[in-house]
């Protein structure tokens, strides 16, 4: 039998079908709410509110799950690459051995930025936020090929890949324009994580030192991040997506989202935390107390998650890469020394356990950037490079669906009443 809601306003039922997804997960469906009874819901923050039925990601926060595509993240991380995933998330399916090198084969291909792009990382100055040049010239890339508007169906393999292969190009350039550093070129032989740190690091007639447990994090970390559901970023690109805009443009608009410090700015948010405490002569013992003291403003960042209730899946994954980057590096940093104690202390102590603060992903993925040597500012771009997978498959699920319609949220209007105009001479 069929569940239905019913809601009752004025002495009037409404009956609201509901909507069952593949995991059990119960929606009531809302879209006769305002013509049956002339009232819209409120939900500050969407906190409540399903904006679509997606395929994509399933996440259950009580219980630590994520999975794509049916795929659970810890067995994709341990087997899977971030271009394998990558597929998957975009196409729904793990690709055969052809579709894999096909994939592949269009991301080399498409690695390259049209020469003439180089003249718009000269337009920046050496100040510009790397997430600023990445939203401009992702959208600056879409207009050196106007098909992306016309044909888009039939040219959406090649746009994916172009934009998956160039966010990596563009995120290096940028990189080397903030620090005065020449421009290194991808390399066709490499894969794509590897060649993105090859574009990073290399120096004219050296080659960066590629370590592959190295490599191996940082495929991880982008692997950890291509999806998350409907979280602010990927929201915006569906939002961006419904009223037809092509691929880069919504993609650019995720990025814009994705910036902000409640969003993608978390990693970078623990590493400023870290230099604080080490700036007060603190090992964190300090510091964590003053978190349990409600008296003080000191918040603790990379521990907890607004969707897990448990340990976020991808933090016990991104630990083990982040034991052997540093065991392999055999790095001495202070901040890092100050991770670690903060990770046990707080691992241990009643008041974050029952309080469910477990060090989370970005706790774990800024330690092993600022190990690999990622500048701070650099942090929320790899957000978007990992990211990338999971908007172009949002865009792709938002274009194939025939009931697609161009967003439009309603709201609570609290200005005030009509008003008649005063000229400017009769007013107090």
């Amino acid at each position: 039998m069929k569940r239905t809601a019913e809601l009752t306003f004025d002495g009037k039922t409404l009956e609201l079908p509901t909507v069952v997804g593949s995991e059990g997960e119960v929606g009531i469906d809302i879209a006769t709410l305002r013509s049956g009874t002339g009232c819209i819901t409120l939900d500050p923050g969407y906190g409540n509110t399903g904006s679509c039925e997606s395929a994509i990601t399933f996440i259950d926060g009580e219980k630590g799950i994520l999975r794509y595509r049916g795929y659970d993240i810890a067995e994709l991380a341990e087997r899977s690459t971030f271009i394998e995933t990558a597929y998957l998330l975009i196409y729904g399916d793990l690709p055969t051995r052809p579709q894999l090198a096909e994939f592949s084969e269009m991301l080399t291909e498409n690695q390259m930025l049209h020469e003439s792009m180089r003249h718009h990382f000269e337009g920046f100055p050496a100040s510009a936020h790397p997430m600023a040049i990445l939203s401009a010239m992702i959208n600056a890339a879409s207009s050196y090929h106007p098909n992306l508007i016309h044909k888009r169906e039939e040219r959406f393999p090649f746009h994916a890949a172009r934009l998956i292969s160039q966010v990596r190009t563009i995120a290096a350039f940028s990189h080397r324009k903030a620090h005065g550093l020449p421009v290194t070129y991808p390399k066709s032989t490499l894969k794509y994580t590897a060649n993105f740190l090859h574009m990073m690091f290399s120096m004219p007639g050296e080659d960066a030192d590629l370590k592959p447990e190295v490599v191996r994090a940082l495929d991880t970390i982008f692997l950890l991040h291509a999806d998350h559901e409907q979280n602010c970023s990927t929201s915006t690109v569906r939002m961006v997506a419904s009223s037809r805009a092509n691929l880069f443009a919504s993609a650019s608009a995720g990025v814009c989202a994705l910036w902000g410090p409640l969003h993608g700015g978390a990693n970078q948010a623990v590493l400023e935390m870290l230099q604080q405490i080490h700036d007060e002569g603190d090992d964190g013992s300090k510091f964590l107390a003053a978190v349990k003291d409600k008296t003080t403003d000191r918040r603790l960042m990379g521990f907890g998650h607004r969707v897990y209730k448990n340990f976020d899946p991808r933090a016990l994954i991104i630990k083990e890469q982040c034991d052997k980057v540093l065991a392999q590096l055999h790095q001495s940093d202070p901040l890092l020394d100050i991770a670690k104690k903060l990770e046990e202390i707080a691992l241990h102590d009643d008041y974050f356990i029952s309080r469910k603060l477990y060090p989370n992903v970005d706790f774990y993925s800024g330690i092993i950037m600022r190990a690999i040597g990622i500048p701070l500012d650099m942090f929320t771009v790899m957000f978007a490079i990992g990211r990338m997978p999971g908007w172009i498959a949002n865009f792709k699920e938002v274009m194939e669906d025939p009931t697609s319609r161009i967003s439009r949220p309603r709201q609570i209007y609290t200005g005030p009443t009509q008003r008649n105009y005063v000229p400017v001479e009769e007013r107090a």
